[in-house]
């Protein structure tokens, strides 16, 4: 009875090992380069660098500008800042929070008044209006390219589809 159990342990303990061996040959046949899918990607407007667009030399000279009216251009740890746009681009209120602008189908430019490189964004879409529940959509936030006090920010629908809604959106430090 002894070498039947032997005998069957081996023969547990050599198939255990083939399909240990044979699952990690299988996970390190696959590529381990992950590509993102297409429409993960910015719309591309004219003049877009990145799926942002360019930055202006006006806009460029008001965000230097928002930094400098500040008194420090960086945030105390642990501090937010937020801001509050309407689907036309038009900055509401907010804190920190300088100008906003509109540049195509629910792509929007909001500016503060100090570097958020090294914040993190946190955005959703929202109004400000007491009275109603805002639109079903999406939003995605990203820095602005080459404005160290600036953020991107893009709105969806639920479908997919790039429109003007309106946003809340709040940057902590740490």
């Amino acid at each position: 009875m002894a070498k039947f159990f032997s005998r069957r342990s081996a023969a547990v303990a050599l198939s255990a090992l083939a399909l240990t061996l044979g699952g990690g040959g299988v996970a390190a046949a696959q590529s381990t380069s992950l590509k993102a899918p297409l429409d993960s990607v910015q719309p591309a407007a004219p003049g877009v660098s990145g799926g942002q667009p360019q930055v202006t030399a006006a806009e460029a000279r008001e965000a230097k500008a928002a930094l400098k009216k500040s008194v420090g251009t960086n945030a105390v740890p642990g501090s937010t800042s937020y801001a509050l746009v309407n689907g036309a681009g038009g900055y509401i209120r907010g804190y920190d929070a300088v100008s906003s602008k509109k540049y195509g189908p629910g792509q929007y430019q909001v500016v503060f008044n100090r570097n958020v490189v090294r914040g993190g964004y946190v955005a959703t879409i929202g109004t400000n209006t007491e009275c109603c529940v805002p639109p079903a959509g999406q939003v995605s936030v990203a820095p602005r390219l080459g404005t160290p006090n600036a953020v991107f920010v893009q709105t969806y629908t639920s479908a997919g589809v790039p429109a003007d809604l309106p946003f809340h959106l709040a940057i902590f430090t740490y």
